[in-house]
């Protein structure tokens, strides 16, 4: 048998969800934080559409309380649709049917307590089975050609394993990251040897960091259910994939485009700014806009 053949495809995506949205109060007092829009659609869509091209069946989301909104707005709103096409508006019509999920490719599952990353993705479990899987952080928008979890996929149908995206940041941020060790290796799909979480500058194995996209083995199920705790107390997914290297394969991908860190408010405005002057119908105008206050202030 080849190796080609013993790959198992990725059919199934978890998405965190579970968080407070603490840094946009009181904008998120009620709606989840991945509802809050990035040009014309919420946050969610964005990176849904991009596991949708990526060819995933499944989403899994790791949801909380008052997360409601955001099962309703993948779901069919008949008299949304019935109004949009008797008053001819195919264009929003269109947009609002992309929007919709498949029957039964929605899961649910809750995550009680905020235990960090690695314990939102060990809620899943189930859900997941033995399986390889995607992982995708809302928080994180990329820009590029191709979909960043599409050129993840490309990689894993040829080699399998587990493959993290990752983006050079400065030494100084490094606090902020998950941060790969290559052994110095700056190869767009280079071997991880090691992976440290939220390290000092000082102590970084590199700048390379992942920034919220994996493919994942389901063996990392076996180390989160440890519930051992890392970085700010809490259970760190990068703890538990670093005790699997070197029993796996894990490759890092330089993906083409850019990442946005939603979860703060600056990448959040930077972020509306970037899609907004990519918008066909707007972007024109969003340019000359900046321009205009660029000069102002």
């Amino acid at each position: 048998m080849s190796e080609q053949s013993t790959i198992k495809p990725v059919r199934k995506a978890v998405f965190p969800v579970a968080g407070l949205g603490t840094r946009f109060l009181p904008a998120t007092k009620v709606m989840p934080k991945e509802m809050l829009p990035i040009n014309d659609k919420p946050l969610i869509q964005h990176v849904f559409e991009e596991a949708r091209e990526a060819g995933i069946e499944e989403f899994i989301f790791v949801t909380g309380r008052y997360k409601e909104m955001l099962e309703e707005h993948f779901d069919f709103q008949p008299e949304l649709e019935q109004t949009l096409e008797a008053r001819g508006k195919d264009d929003m019509l269109k947009k609002v049917r992309d929007s919709e999920m498949p029957a039964g490719s929605l899961f649910l599952t809750r995550q009680p307590r905020p235990l960090g990353l690695g314990h939102a993705i060990w809620c899943a479990k189930k859900l997941v089975g033995d399986e390889p899987f995607a992982v995708l952080l809302p928080d994180v928008l990329i820009q590029g050609p191709q979909g960043c979890l599409k050129q993840m996929m490309d990689i894993y149908n040829e080699t399998g394993g587990n493959i993290l995206a990752v983006e050079d940041v400065p030494l100084q941020e490094t606090s902020k990251y998950g941060i790969v060790d290559t052994g110095g290796d700056t190869s767009k799909s280079a071997a991880i040897k090691g992976l440290v979480e939220k390290p000092k500058p000082e102590e970084a194995p590199s700048t390379m960091a992942a920034v919220g996209r994996y493919i994942l083995q389901p063996e990392v199920f076996e180390h989160l259910a440890a519930f051992e705790t890392g970085a700010g107390g809490e259970i760190q997914l990068t703890d538990a994939m670093a005790k699997l290297i070197g029993k796996q394969s894990f490759q890092s991908l330089t993906f083409e485009g850019k990442s946005y860190d939603c979860g703060s408010r600056l990448g959040f405005i930077e972020a509306n700014i970037a899609f907004g002057m990519r918008d066909a119908g707007i972007g024109n105008a969003v340019k000359e806009i900046v321009k205009k206050y660029a000069t102002e202030l």
